[in-house]
């Protein structure tokens, strides 16, 4: 299976959950692309069989700056990603309260209304909890995993 990842990232911890996710999914076997600065046209290239986005939240719950253009193209352009399984990890703080996490319900949503499956609830890593948020993603990447691989 072909798993298209990919990120927005204000200090660069976003990324290093998507490359570690990345990592984990090749050695489970899958095929994945990854890459940062991505634009839908990389991506229908690819031509994905599931998506995983990785977003940190920033502002009132906004989207990273570097994944708005991604996002926009997605929505707008409306690929045909219909009934593929899509997965969000959500990075955020919960000291913001009602926008915690902000970032990843956005793309949540837009999974949604493309007709995404949602393989797995939306992972939620709080900063004023972890330091290692990419160890913290394992178990529900380990579920992930399996459950693409169903």
């Amino acid at each position: 299976m072909k798993v298209a990842l990919f990120s927005g990232s204000v200090y660069g911890t976003a990324e290093e959950v998507a490359r570690h996710a990345e990592r984990l999914l090749k050695e489970a076997g899958f095929e994945t692309r990854y890459d940062p600065r991505a634009t839908l046209e990389d991506i229908q290239a690819f031509a994905p069989e599931a998506l995983l986005a990785v977003t940190s939240t920033t502002g009132m719950g906004d989207l990273p700056d570097n994944l708005q253009p991604l996002f926009y193209a997605i929505r707008d352009q409306f690929p045909a990603w219909g009934g593929l399984p899509g997965a969000v990890i959500a990075l955020g703080d919960s000291s913001y309260g009602d926008t915690f996490c902000g970032g990843g319900e956005q793309v949540r949503e837009l999974f949604a209304e493309l007709g995404l499956r949602e393989a797995l609830p939306m992972l939620r890593l709080d900063a004023s909890e972890t330091v290692t948020p990419e160890v913290d993603a394992e178990p529900w990447l380990a579920d992930l995993i399996k459950t693409l691989k169903a």
